[in-house]
């Protein structure tokens, strides 16, 4: 039998008369169950909202009066679930609005999340619910992010899909604030020479990453409302369906940003509870020629050799990421002179090269490698290019074609050059097939080139880490990479190529029709000279284009910076070096990472180099650089506008409070520490930092 909702119970005890009964289904909300009871006693809800807060002791809520600050303690998931609104907050108390003061589930909620005791005033269920509804629309919180970082930075960028550069009219910049957000994202990421932009979801917030020159860092810290929301409009640009979230999606778009013309490529993958959506930037009038590609002259003079043949297979290969389709492209300029039929079959087209026909790939209508090869061969080419020969049937295509007098270039995934002839053998081609026809491979990789404005030259006695590695190398590098603002104190800005290129000659060809294993291939390769990638590389770090930190990381057998932990990290700072270390170990403990700062000059220092901070736990009183004057960098920065801070204060003035607050902190905390209190706004911040 169901039980009575608590507020029909309450009527006699309100002084209320009942003019009729009330209608009321045991499954009915909340809302429905005030105004059934409003409607039977002919009150207001206003009225039975007061006649509620004499009966529990409780304050009737003002709504109109609610402080910005604690709907920053109370995420919008958590104010609708339990139909509470937040009204204000001190140190150690959070106001919430609610209709009902019985639910124990909701107080508990708001203690959790605020890291504050819940102190209740009543009002109206509806009243609640448009409070809710204006102050939490999912547009504010990207509004409010916008406002700390200033309008100026949101950048202009149009959709031109479809049209080409030369035809798009000025438009009037869209005033959506998740449009103005986005621009500034796919801006700066021009301006970083990005060329690829991650929007990554996680437990304690958004994160926005940058690959620039191959390495990811991390530009921006977002809330997860305001990442959701840019995703979102990432997929509207991209044609693609922004109702489903629960399966991988690609789309592409033409946008100018900065006064460029760009391709966006995009994909998105569902993760647990978002999605995730990495955006490929290519610039469509940027194809080079090899001469632009800065390939040494040995490896260059055999690869053109290798272009000059009429028939056969000439591959290029390497992993994600490593230059292949940039090397190709280079060489289908250097071919396509006008006198030879060039046609490709890509997936997807990066560049549009003229002189010659791109076929794109398009599974759902029936076009793949193999078919769109098939009917190439009836078009009378006589250079074809295959975006990558991923299984026989393409495999078995292409031979044909070499075998029929076309000269074939693809690429393929190998580890090396020698290693290309493994791959074709895995996919089911015999070795006399991969003998006759393949003409040459070539492996690429790119190594970052040390930053010419602050790379220092080595003298003297060698670090202990430079040290090792020359001793593993058995080569003294010739410069060390610094950092500075122009190559976002990375010590290293833009990236030059390492070839290995190994020819198909006499001195191979018997060894490849046998199937020799691959050690004697290599020898046999090395022989014909080929020069193998690590002799490449290192020849660029004794000319000083690069270091061996540099080719360790692409190289190596490991990475040369740790991978990065699951846990949180977190940046303190503070001038004391007591508090500095009572509230590392109060953090450690509780499973966090921590970093410590002396100072705001040494804080924002660390936040330019891009480490990654889920949370700063910021003094106000410093010297060089006091906290009001760093929380308003952080929030002038767009790098850093959506990093949590909790300002630590020793003073007991509400004025420093709400100053703080008001610059943009997310919350405050008194000295001395109380290691629980402390903990509690901790975690609080970073579940609201995470939506």
């Amino acid at each position: 039998m169901a039980h009575r909702h608590w507020l029909l119970d309450l009527i006699p005890r309100l002084g209320l008369e009942v003019i009729r009964e009330p209608d009321v289904d045991p499954t009915s909300g909340l809302d429905e169950v005030w105004g059934a009871v409003s409607a039977s006693c002919q009150v207001p809800a206003e009225e039975l909202a007061q006649r509620l807060a004499q009966h529990f002791r409780l304050m009737v809520a003002r709504l109109d009066t609610a402080d910005a600050r604690a709907q920053a303690l109370l995420p919008e998931s958590l104010a609708r679930r339990y139909q509470v609104f937040p009204l204000r907050e001190t140190d150690r108390q959070l106001v919430v609005a609610t209709a009902n003061p019985t639910d124990l589930d909701a107080e508990q909620a708001v203690g959790f999340a605020s890291g504050r005791t819940p102190v209740l005033e009543i009002a109206p269920p509806q009243a609640i619910k448009r409070a809710i509804d204006i102050h939490y629309a999912p547009d504010r919180v990207v509004e409010r992010l916008l406002d700390r970082v200033g309008a100026e930075l949101a950048s202009e960028v149009r959709v031109v899909d479809e049209q080409s550069p030369e035809v798009v009219a000025a438009r009037e910049l869209e005033s959506a604030p998740v449009v103005k957000l986005t621009g500034v994202i796919l801006t700066d990421a021009v301006r970083a020479r990005a060329s690829d932009i991650h929007l990554e979801p996680g437990r304690d917030g958004g994160l926005v990453r940058f690959r620039i020159d191959g390495v990811l860092r991390t530009h921006m810290n977002l809330p997860m409302p305001a990442l959701n929301r840019v995703v979102s409009r990432i997929k509207v640009m991209g044609k693609m369906d922004i109702a489903d979230r629960l399966r991988p999606q690609d789309g592409r778009t033409r946008i100018q940003a900065d006064g460029r013309t760009l391709d966006l490529r995009i994909s998105t993958v569902p993760t647990r509870d978002a999605e995730k959506a990495v955006i490929r930037l290519l610039d469509p009038g940027n194809s080079k020629t090899l001469a632009d590609l800065a390939i040494p002259a040995h490896e260059l003079e055999r690869f053109q050799r290798l272009l000059l043949h009429r028939d056969g297979i000439v591959v290029v290969t390497g992993p994600t990421g490593s230059g292949k389709t940039t090397t190709l492209y280079a060489a289908l300029r250097q071919v396509a002179t006008g006198e030879v039929n060039v046609m490709t079959v890509e997936d997807p087209v990066e560049y549009e090269l003229p002189g010659m026909t791109q076929i794109q790939v398009e599974p759902r209508r029936g076009v793949t490698f193999a078919s769109a090869l098939r009917s190439i061969l009836r078009q009378d080419p006589n250079v074809i290019f295959i975006g990558e020969i991923r299984d026989l049937e393409t495999a078995e295509i292409a031979v044909q074609a070499a075998l029929t007098g076309h000269l074939v270039l693809a690429t393929i995934h190998a580890n090396d050059a020698v290693g290309a002839i493994a791959r074709f053998t895995d996919l089911g081609l015999d070795h006399a097939k991969i003998s006759s026809t393949l003409r040459g491979a070539l492996a690429q990789r790119l190594l970052r080139r040390v930053c010419e404005r602050c790379a220092v030259a080595v003298e003297g006695t060698l670090r202990p880490a430079e040290q090792a590695l020359a001793d593993r190398y058995g080569v003294r590098p010739a410069k060390r990479a610094v950092g500075c603002p122009a190559c976002g104190q990375s010590g290293y800005r833009g990236r030059v190529p390492i070839i290995e290129v190994m020819v198909v000659g006499p001195w191979l060809e018997p060894k490849v029709r046998a199937g020799s294993p691959a050690a004697e291939l290599q020898k046999a390769a090395v022989g014909g000279g080929m020069r193998p990638l690590r002799d490449v590389a290192l020849e660029r770090v004794r000319s000083g284009e690069t270091t061996l930190e540099e080719v360790e990381r692409v190289l190596g057998g490991a990475e040369s910076v740790p991978a990065s932990s699951a846990a949180a990290h977190v940046l303190v700072v503070d001038d004391d070096a007591v508090t500095r270390a009572i509230a590392r170990g109060v953090l450690e403990k509780a499973g966090y990472r921590v970093s410590e700062s002396a100072d705001g000059i040494e804080a924002l220092e660390r936040l330019r180099e891009g480490h990654d901070f889920a949370l700063m736990v910021l003094d106000v009183e410093m010297p060089r650089l006091g906290g009001a004057e760093v929380l308003d960098r952080i929030r002038r920065s767009v790098m850093t506008a959506g990093l949590p801070v909790i300002v630590l204060t020793g003073s007991t003035a509400e004025t420093t409070e709400v100053d703080m607050m008001e610059r943009g902190a997310d919350d405050y905390v008194r000295k001395p520490l109380d290691s629980v209190r402390f903990v509690a706004r901790v975690r609080a911040a970073l579940r609201r930092a995470g939506g």
